[in-house]
This record gives structure tokens, C-alpha cells and sequence, in this order.
């Protein structure tokens, strides 16, 4: 199966220039992708080009994650109702410092002889005169084609800078750039690039009378009509800084029965028969939610790492069943501390509700456990007035909870 192939069952083909195909299946190319600097980190958005490049280089094939330190200064009009606020340069490259890390837990930066390289097109566009671009580069641009660019044509209506009109011309240097450096021959983005990639493909023709190709997969969407990687919260962000580990897990294990399987698709390194067996399983016991939890799983495993997926685990089975241990206790962030010393003769229950943070007042903490609302690591707390000990703690850590969702870990320091 040639790495075209292995796109095409994955649904991950939208578009591609013709010979895409053939090339991919007898040759080793080089393909970049770009990553807009716009936020301090990657969101789930990114997650397709990301594996679409994972794959390219398990294939043989030598992928470039391109920064847009440079375009980011301009903004993509493609998919947006309206102008972008422009950031700052320092702003743009904090950014473009920052995906590095996310980008390395996919790519292989030291694998020969197909390594992955990571470059900024502020090392080329930043520099270069606007006489010498308008020269080399927009004589080859007809300016109605440039207005029947789909990513345009949406915007004239509102009106469009010529700041982002200019934009694919941009995008058609640094593949021309990337051709002649690095012999990219392959480049690859979301089906609203289609435009841009295909410029470069013709910019390349025209001055250097090479042949390029463009791929394009599909804008990943969601059956119920909702933004991909947009919750109640925000956006789902790939920096655990900004999305929870949890929060992260939740998200994928809340995919919907009509989505699960293609994410599995895009998302996963499982083979056909696993994702075919998940499937099945979604036909068979749907309320099981196999294939959610394996999403999940296999997602952040590949995002934050086995600590982080043995974390978030410890943290759903706390929360939602599931036996209390000291190892489960261990495995997840304490909401609080308190010292040995102040619980060492004994505590009072209500007062650890309220430093749990499970409660405002102690006379509120007593309301809930006279209500028969408050467990210690899972046992009720029958008595208002009950001490709480060291003794009672598990690998000195209790689990606090009011009700089955409320739950809170306090560590003895």
C-alpha cells in the first residue's frame, strides 16, 4: 500500500493534482505542510496536517513542518469571514518557538536519512525587498485569477486589505523557496489551501519549469453541525497549560457515535481490522463506547504521553467508579495540601470539605454531610462532627467528594 493508498482509506484525500498519486507510489519526496503562528500552541485543529505528516515520514518520505513566522504577519484570508488582528513580531515568534514540542511528539527531527525538518519562512520573507517580489514573483500572478480564488471570492463582497489579498502570492514563494532548497516537491494542507497550494504549483512551472504537486484533505467537521475541536470551554488546545489533560481526554471520549470511526481514521495509528472490529463493536454494544475509549486512549497517549493517559485514567475511574487506591490516588494532581502538622491530632471533617474546596463555609460543609452528601475516599461521612486522621488517608491522600462529580484529592504535605 503506497502512502496515497493508506490517505485514501483514511479518507483523508479531498483533492490532488494530477500524478499525486504516481509520484507518491514510485518516489521518496519531500512534503512541507504550514502551521499558522497565530496562539501560543497547537490546537486539535492542527491534529490532521500534523498525522498526515507523521505518516509521510513513516512512509519513507521526508517531511517539513513550515512555521509561518513571515505569513503570520499577514494572515490567511482562506476560511475566515473577516481581517485577522495582526500580532506582533515578538508575539509571532514566541509562538513559532513554542510548536516545536508539540511537532516532536509525531516527527522524527533526527531520523536519517528522512528526518523531519522544521523551518520558519521568516528566514526568507522577512528579508526579501517588496520591489524584487513584485518582480520575481507577482509578474507571474494574474490578478483575476487571484479574485476567482475561492478563499477570495468569499471575502470581496465584505471587502478584503490587500494585505490578505496578497497572501497566496506569499504562500507561492515559500513553496518555490522550498522547491529549490529543499527539493520539496509536495505540499499539503486542509481543502481551503487548495488555492494557495496550486499557486505555488504554477509559480514553480512558470520560473524554474519544475513539476509540484498539492494534496488536500478535508476540513474535519462534526455530524451534529459544531465546529471540530470547539466545546462549551473553547477551543481544545494541544498545551496542557491551556487544555487540561482531563479536559483533553473528555473531548475525544465525548465524540459522537457518527464521528468516532472517522476520527479513528484521522487520528490513530490502528490499523484497518482494529478500526473495521471497533466498528462492529459500535453496531453491537453501542453503549459500551469502545471506540470512544479507544480514541481517547490512542489521542492523548500521542499528545501528552502514557503518564499523562495514566493520570486522566486514574482521574475517570476516581470520578466516575471504580475502586479508590493509593495507586489511583497517586496517579492524580492534588486539588490542595495540607501539613502533617495540622492534621497530625486530627481535623475536622468540615474543614476539609471547605479546604477541598467542595464547600464555601463549614456550616455549609455540615449541611451536605447531614444530607449524606460527602464520601471519604469513598465511604459516607454519616457524622457532622467527625475528625478526620492521617490514618484514614491512602498513600497519605484522600479523595473528598460531594456527590458522584464533585471530587477533590487532598495531599498531606
Amino acid at each position: 500500500m503506497s502512502l496515497f493508498d493508506e490517505f485514501q482509506w483514511r479518507g483523508m484525500v479531498y483533492d490532488a493534482t494530477d500524478g499525486t498519486q504516481e509520484m507518491l507510489s514510485k518516489e521518496k519526496v519531500t512534503c512541507y505542510i504550514g502551521f499558522d503562528p497565530t496562539a501560543s500552541s497547537l490546537h486539535v485543529g492542527s491534529l490532521l496536517p500534523i498525522m498526515a505528516l507523521a505518516r509521510l515520514q513513516r512512509f519513507g518520505h521526508t517531511p517539513i513542518a513550515l512555521v509561518g513566522g513571515g505569513t503570520g504577519m499577514i494572515g490567511d484570508p482562506s476560511g475566515k469571514s473577516q481581517e485577522r488582528t495582526l500580532l506582533s513580531i515578538e508575539e509571532i515568534d514566541a509562538n513559532a518557538r513554542g510548536m516545536r514540542a508539540q511537532l516532536e511528539r509525531f516527527l522524527d527531527f533526527s531520523a536519517a536519512p528522512n528526518a523531519a525538518r522544521m523551518v520558519n519562512n521568516a528566514d526568507w520573507l522577512r528579508t526579501v525587498g517588496l520591489l524584487e517580489f513584485l518582480r520575481d514573483t507577482g509578474k507571474h500572478f494574474s490578478v483575476n485569477l487571484m479574485m476567482s480564488k475561492e478563499s477570495v471570492k468569499r471575502r470581496l463582497e465584505d471587502g478584503i486589505s490587500f494585505t490578505e489579498f496578497s497572501y497566496q502570492l506569499l504562500q507561492a514563494h515559500d513553496y518555490l523557496h522550498l522547491y529549490r532548497t529543499h527539493k520539496c516537491t509536495l505540499q499539503m494542507g486542509g481543502s481551503d489551501q487548495w488555492g494557495n497550494i496550486v499557486a505555488g504549483t504554477d509559480l514553480i512551472r512558470r520560473v524554474e519549469s519544475g513539476k509540484a504537486h498539492g494534496l488536500v484533505m478535508p476540513l474535519v467537521t462534526t455530524a451534529a453541525g459544531t465546529k471540530f475541536g470547539k466545546t462549551e470551554a473553547g477551543t481544545v488546545w494541544l498545551d496542557p497549560a491551556r487544555t487540561s489533560e482531563r479536559d483533553f481526554y473528555q473531548f475525544w471520549l465525548n465524540a459522537d457515535d457518527r464521528d468516532v470511526i472517522k476520527y479513528l481514521k484521522f487520528f490513530t495509528w490502528l490499523e484497518e481490522s482494529e478500526i473495521d472490529r471497533l466498528e462492529q463493536s459500535l453496531r453491537d454494544d453501542p453503549s459500551s463506547r469502545l471506540a470512544q475509549r479507544t480514541l481517547a486512549e490512542a489521542v492523548t497517549r500521542g499528545v501528552h504521553g502514557d503518564e499523562a493517559l495514566a493520570r486522566v485514567q486514574a482521574d475517570a475511574a476516581l470520578r466516575f467508579g471504580g475502586a479508590v487506591t493509593a495507586e489511583t490516588l497517586q496517579q492524580v494532581a492534588p486539588t490542595a495540601e495540607i501539613s502533617r502538622e495540622k492534621i497530625a491530632s486530627g481535623m475536622a471533617a468540615t474543614e476539609l470539605i471547605v479546604m477541598a474546596g467542595l464547600a464555601k463555609s463549614k456550616s455549609e460543609a455540615f449541611r451536605l454531610i447531614e444530607q449524606g452528601g460527602v464520601t471519604l475516599n469513598d465511604v459516607t461521612i454519616s457524622d457532622p462532627r467527625a475528625q478526620v486522621t492521617e490514618a484514614q488517608s491512602l498513600g497519605g491522600r484522600f479523595k473528598v467528594a460531594k456527590g458522584r462529580r464533585s471530587v477533590a484529592i487532598v495531599k498531606i504535605i
